[in-house]
Order: structure tokens, then sequence, then C-alpha cells
């Protein structure tokens, strides 16, 4: 992980793609394309006489580059050589409009093996490199909105309470981390970027959150139903009385699950600030 990315100093779009696509994302994109098709020893038997890449250049320049068929190169290598000089300059969405049309040519070619391998790999590529989208359907869809990115961005972005924007960093930190994602803590520091808020709000340090909240309550600045929904996600995230192991202890939390306690918990904490 980058050091940019563990001190937080890097824009959450620029951590969660959604608008753009960097370098490591695009590169791994492609070698997706190279270790479930173009290396793939199905990918260069021959089919009705040719090639397997043929056919599949045949497609692409057909149904995607609209482009005259007899324009095409003749030899695999260099259709796989026109295809990379494309993917590497085109914008980025035109690399999810890359991928769909891939996913219909194998469709179209009856490569139903190589098209499940390809849309798996693809996926766990965008997965690891907080890309928000995945391939659903056979569609590129977005998984990740616009509101999403301004609610993270203008609570990582205020530096009026140290405690509570270190918590968030540390919780985007751990979320985002390609090699080893912390999701378990990463939903631990969430929480607590909430209740170091709540705390400070009601100048009690040494509160927890369920304390906080019902002062909060009690004052009119959050309305009990808030209240309850937040004291139920800390119950449901805390070492006390054996709570944690509901949900903490879960073998399987994911990329899902970080990020909806870490864009709740971010919308919360603006909410408070707004209560100021």
């Amino acid at each position: 992980m980058k050091f940019s990315e563990r001190k937080g100093l890097k824009k959450v779009s620029e951590v969660i793609q959604l608008d753009s696509m960097n370098s490591d994302l695009r590169n791994s994109l492609w070698n997706a394309f190279d270790v479930a098709l173009w290396s793939t020893y199905e990918f260069v038997l021959t089919r009705y006489g040719e090639p397997k890449i043929v056919a599949f250049g045949k497609c692409l320049w057909f149904h995607y580059f609209k482009q005259p068929i007899d324009s095409m190169p003749d030899r695999g290598h260099q259709i796989l050589d026109k295809i990379r000089d494309y993917f590497f300059k085109c914008e980025w969405y035109e690399v999810y409009d890359f991928i769909e049309s891939t996913i219909d040519n194998l469709r179209i070619l009856e490569e139903w093996s190589l098209e499940d391998s390809f849309r798996d790999l693809v996926n766990t590529v965008l997965e690891k490199e907080l890309a928000g989208y995945r391939v659903i359907e056979n569609v590129v869809t977005q998984i990740t909105d616009e509101q999403e990115i301004e609610t993270l961005t203008e609570a990582l972005e205020d530096n009026r309470f140290s405690g509570v924007t270190n918590h968030l960093k540390r919780a985007l930190e751990l979320l985002s981390n390609r090699e080893h994602p912390d999701y378990r803590n990463s939903i631990k520091e969430s929480i607590s970027a909430v209740e170091s808020m709540a705390k400070s709000i009601v100048k009690k340090p040494k509160a927890d959150l369920e304390a906080a909240l019902k002062v909060l309550e009690g004052s009119g600045k959050i309305h009990g139903a808030l209240k309850a929904g937040f004291s139920n996600l800390y119950g449901y995230t805390s070492d006390e009385g054996g709570i944690r192991h509901a949900m903490l202890e879960e073998p399987d939390l994911s990329l899902s699950d970080a990020k909806f306690f870490l864009v709740s918990c971010s919308a919360f904490i603006n909410y408070l600030k707004s209560k100021l």
C-alpha cells in the first residue's frame, strides 16, 4: 500500500475508483484478459478451420470496433497487438465497454467456460482494486455512487475533530489495502469514529457511544429512532457482552460490509456536525 494511501493523503475518489481508472486497475484488467483468455489453451485451438482468436477478432471488428473485417490482421498475435494497443489508449469507461463486448462475443462463440472464468477474474480484480463496478448478469454495473464518495470526502476532509478524522482515515486504509484488506478492523474504526464524534459533542471524553447517544437524544439533537439505530450498530460491533462475536468474528466479512459501515458512519458524523 502506498504511503499516500496509508496516510489518507489521496482523495477518496482516487482510492475508490468511480470516474477514473488508475494504471494498477487497467494493468490488472488486462492481465485478467491475458490469464482468462489470450493465454489459455482453449483460445488458441482451431474453430471452424481457424484459431479461436481469429473468430473472436472478427466478432470484435464486426460488433465493437465496427470496422471492415477484411481490415483485421490475419495472424493471431497481430490481432492481439491491435487489441492491446486499443486497450491501453482508450478512455477508462471504454475499458468497461470492451469488457462487456468481450463477454457478448464469448457468448456468440458459445465459449461458456471461458466466459465464466473471465467474468469471475474481472470481478476479482475490480474488488481488489476498489473499483466502483462489478460485472453482474454480464453487464458492468455501478455499485458505488457519487453521493457515497461525497459523504466520505466531506467527513475525511473536515479536520476540526482530529480523533474522528484519524479513525475514518484508518478505516479507509484498512478497507483499501490491496494486498491485505482488514474489513473487521475497518468496521471497528468506523464505529470508533462515530463514538469519538458523539463524545466530543456531549463533552464527555470517558463516555461510550451508547451513553453519548443517550445524552444527544435527551438534548433533542438526534431523534430516538436514529439513536436506536446507531446503538444497535454499536452493539453489533461491541466487545461487550459477547455481542462482538455475532458479527466481527464472522469469517466472511466482505468489502461490502466494511464499505457500508464506513459510508453510514461518515454520513452520521456529518449529520452530528450539522448539530453543532
